[in-house]
């Protein structure tokens, strides 16, 4: 993807709307286990170790049913939420490019010692900026560090707005605490128990959490893509610069070691991005290494989340909640379910990351030719 218009905005939407549905979707149904577990453990202290309660769960009369309980719910959940999510990720990284783009050119024109240098280092720029964003492996707009955080936190903290219902029965339904038969008696008990305000329980914790988780991700991911492209072990060593007949190497002034190298690193980038296994590689590896750091931060939230969805009349709000859990029982307890979170984390942000990444990469080469 360039940081360019595509030729139809409403098409490039599309795109990424399914790409983040077939994703997601597919993370979710996969995973449900894990989370099911995550849940069972975030619930109480005295069920907190997750040897006894899958003992538990396969020694009951359903097990693989029980263990999938609650799929339908986190199906929804987060094959629309991730279609929503990068859908406005998408849209909101192509905005914040093209006013940075804009705003670094009329910077550039206004600064330029001369006309000749000035069309000089618009040609080399340009031929850069080209070079660089149809090199990556990802489809998204390459941004700074700062940028990225804003975007992936708005993105996420909007989207968990608006599913938030769908996550409130979904906790509901996985716990053991609720016998609810389906998804529809869930939300008629729910709201006639705490009314529409019980749908959006535990809402203030799960922003808190998602924003941060959001934006730290795509920081961590970008990074780790970067650094893993420019590695030996995921690009071929032996790849072939770019010819030095362009006229963005025959005008630079940089002295030739540093051209040189700089060349040698475009030259593996670009063969990641046409390798379709080793781009595949990249994305997938970086995803779980950026899930997993991202989850250890925020997975405090988390455990205060859970709470204040399973019990509301005990957990009113976010700071009552967690004050309430570290009196009781400590700082382990926002600690609770983080090693399987962090797993389960990883291994659906890996998949979904790489899936989109590549759906997307099809998508936008067959719409191009």
């Amino acid at each position: 993807m360039s940081n360019g218009a595509s030729p139809s905005s409403s098409s490039s939407s599309y795109f990424h709307f399914l790409a983040g549905l077939a994703s997601g979707t597919t993370s979710a149904v996969l995973l449900q286990p894990a989370d099911l577990l995550k849940t069972r453990i975030q619930q109480s202290r005295e069920s907190a170790r997750l040897v006894p309660i899958v003992r538990q769960i396969l020694s009951g009369p359903s097990p693989l049913t029980t263990l999938w309980r609650g799929t339908a719910a986190s199906a929804v959940r987060t094959g629309l939420g991730s279609a929503l999510y990068f859908s406005s990720l998408n849209a909101l990284r192509r905005l914040v490019a093209s006013s940075s783009s804009s705003s670094s050119s009329n910077f550039s024109t206004n600064s330029a010692l001369s006309a000749a240098s000035a069309i000089r280092n618009s040609s080399s720029s340009s031929s850069s900026s080209s070079s660089s964003s149809s090199s990556s492996s990802s489809t998204l707009p390459r941004l700074s560090p700062v940028a990225n955080l804003a975007t992936g936190a708005l993105a996420r903290a909007s989207v968990g707005m608006v599913m938030m219902p769908v996550t409130v029965l979904k906790v509901r339904y996985e716990s053991s605490f609720y016998n609810y038969g389906s998804l529809a008696g869930a939300a008629r008990a729910v709201l006639a128990r705490d009314g529409v305000r019980g749908l959006f329980a535990g809402w203030g914790a799960t922003v808190v959490r998602d924003a941060p988780y959001a934006g730290l991700y795509v920081v961590f991911y970008e990074a780790c893509k970067a650094w893993l492209t420019s590695t030996s072990s995921f690009s071929s060593p032996s790849s072939p610069p770019p010819s030095s007949s362009s006229p963005s190497f025959t005008t630079t002034t940089r002295p030739a070691p540093l051209l040189q190298r700089e060349e040698v690193e475009r030259g593996k980038r670009t063969k990641t991005m046409e390798d379709p296994v080793a781009s595949a590689r990249v994305n997938f590896v970086s995803g779980a290494a950026a899930a997993a750091a991202a989850t250890a931060v925020t997975n405090p939230f988390d455990a205060v989340k859970t709470r204040i969805q399973l019990m509301p009349n005990e957990y009113r709000y976010m700071g009552q909640a967690a004050l309430r859990m570290l009196r009781e029982e400590g700082a382990v307890s926002l600690a609770d379910g983080m090693a399987l979170r962090m797993a389960r984390k990883a291994i659906s942000s890996a998949l979904a990351w790489t899936v989109y990444e590549e759906l997307i990469r099809r998508a936008e080469r067959r719409w191009d030719d």
